[in-house]
């Protein structure tokens, strides 16, 4: 019986998941959907849709080998595999409906034929899948075996012959590198990319390279640990870091002092460049017109271009379209708030870097009240260590509430019943569901019992709403709860220890 196309590709899909990280496989094969599959005398067709171009050509560079072996041990000899690529962004902004267009996998030019497994040949474009019974493996796409190298990289061909090669201080903070990037589900893809970058730069796809996100969370960092491993690593590249400001600025002395031709001449030299906030320069049409044909140079020469902006590149106000076309030639990648867990990460390595030692529960009270970005994160850490040292205080949880109280008030969230309930589940590993049903199981009651204790302690609220929350119960059956909590405290070490430790989570959350 012939399977159908969504089972083809579920079964390529674990396959393909078996070997690839799992942080690889969300980014990359996740976002795909299979469209159909035709069978044919000489050949099975499957077809999938990709995102957009980028997708296919970072498959194509990248997976190839692995797609086609899966493509083989699923479908046989005679599979291939088409994409169907969406175009929206081209498309959208022509003022046309997105699109899509039909291209065969291929295979790409640097990558070395593994002919033990492959044999390799043509077909109205498509690449035929050869027999292959080796196990199936590859690493993380950003690894270094996967990028191009370059042993003779391209020189700025608009250098003039016999001038050399400009010396720059690349305004580089030190401290920032990617050994002190704390690195999380929020920000994983945009540090791996960078990273790939600065082991190649202009060596890669990724080129232009634009990060992007709020205030505070790390751009910067990202930015100039790109700039501080190059030249740690390769001694002979020239690097510069600049804001767009200072660009701007300098553009305008150097025309002041008609010495535009130097100025376009130094930046042309640069092998990486890297442009802080580029946002700004909106509305500056001759600072954009000077960037852009730096761009262009530098882009044609090889030379690896870095730049950061605190929104993604079609939201950038008063950028010229060519300009902003340019920005989304390689990859633009994102920076989002930190979770939890990163957040507390990130306040442990701070904690270390000033050798202090800090509780656990101080950890996380901060970090579950401090959610905006990491600079805030770590300046309440700074200002809870300053106070300790100054008064010679314990840095504790009472402490950390009493200095940190103004910082916190606008980020933390009143209490309600409803939390306390799924504060109170979680910790009995039962659903919520089930204190606000009729059971009369033992740990159900227990559960409920607490929750309507907490409740009544924690919330405004009436004993008859508090008890309308648990599925509608009267007033009576709260005080009745209320009483039996407060009588096994007393007589009962064991449940007198349950409470503790669930009053320790509801007050980390709470107001």
């Amino acid at each position: 019986m012939n399977e159908s196309a969504e089972q083809v590709w579920k079964e390529c899909l674990e396959i393909i998941r078996d070997n690839i990280s799992g942080q690889s496989y969300k980014t990359w094969f996740e976002p795909l959907s299979v469209v159909n599959l035709e069978r044919g005398n000489d050949e099975i067709k499957l077809t999938v849709q990709l995102p957009s171009r980028f997708f296919f050509e970072w498959l194509e560079e990248h997976y190839f080998t692995l797609i086609r072996k899966t493509i083989t041990k699923v479908l046989g000899p005679l599979g291939s595999l088409y994409y169907d690529i969406v175009i929206k962004q081209e498309n959208r902004l022509k003022g046309q409906d997105g699109q899509s267009m039909l291209l065969p996998a291929r295979h790409p030019a640097n990558e070395p034929q593994p002919l033990d497994l492959v044999s390799s040949t043509r077909k109205s474009g498509v690449a035929e899948i050869g027999r292959g019974n080796s196990p199936l493996h590859t690493d993380n796409p950003f690894s270094n075996s996967h990028l191009p190298r370059t042993e003779n990289p391209i020189r700025n061909p608009f250098a003039i012959p016999g001038i050399q090669k400009v010396q720059v201080e690349s305004r580089l903070n030190r401290t920032y590198t990617f050994d002190r990037f704390i690195e999380g589900d929020c920000n994983r893809l945009a540090r791996s990319a960078s990273l790939a970058i600065a082991q190649h730069p202009g060596g890669t796809s990724f080129n232009p390279f634009l990060l992007y996100g709020g205030v505070g969370l790390g751009k910067t960092h990202l930015i100039q640990a790109i700039g501080n491993y190059v030249l740690a690593n390769r001694p002979g590249d020239t690097v510069l870091y600049v804001s767009s400001e200072r660009f701007t600025t300098e553009f305008v002395q150097a025309i002041q002092h008609n010495r535009v031709s130097e100025f376009s001449l130094f930046y042309r030299q640069i092998d990486l460049l890297i442009i802080d906030d580029v946002q700004f320069f909106g509305g500056k049409e001759k600072t954009q017109e000077e960037f852009f044909h730096i761009f262009n140079v530098l882009h044609q020469s090889g030379r690896q271009i870095v730049l950061s902006s605190d929104r993604p590149p079609r939201d950038i106000k008063g950028i010229e379209e060519r300009l902003l076309s340019r920005f989304q030639w390689g990859l633009s990648a994102d920076l989002q708030i930190p979770d939890l867990e990163t957040r507390i990460a990130i306040l442990r390595r701070k904690a270390v870097e000033d050798g202090i030692e800090i509780e656990a529960d101080v950890m996380e009270f901060v970090a579950h009240n401090i959610k905006s970005n990491i600079r805030e994160l770590e300046g309440a850490l700074i200002r809870l260590l300053a106070f300790g040292t100054l008064h010679k205080r314990e840095i504790d949880l009472p402490l950390a509430r009493e200095v940190l109280r103004d910082l916190i008030k606008d980020t933390r969230v009143t209490l309600s019943i409803e939390e306390i309930q799924r504060l109170v589940c979680d910790y009995f590993s039962i659903e919520e569901d089930l204190v606000r049903a009729k059971t009369r199981k033992r740990e159900v009651v227990q559960a409920r019992q607490v929750a309507m204790y907490f409740s009544k302690e924690l919330t405004q609220h009436s004993l008859k709403t508090i008890g309308l929350h648990f599925g509608g119960r009267d007033h009576s059956t709260v005080i009745h709860a209320n009483q039996s909590v407060e009588n096994q405290i007393d007589t009962e070490p064991k449940l007198r220890e349950m409470i503790a430790e669930i009053r320790h989570k509801i007050e980390l959350r709470s107001r």
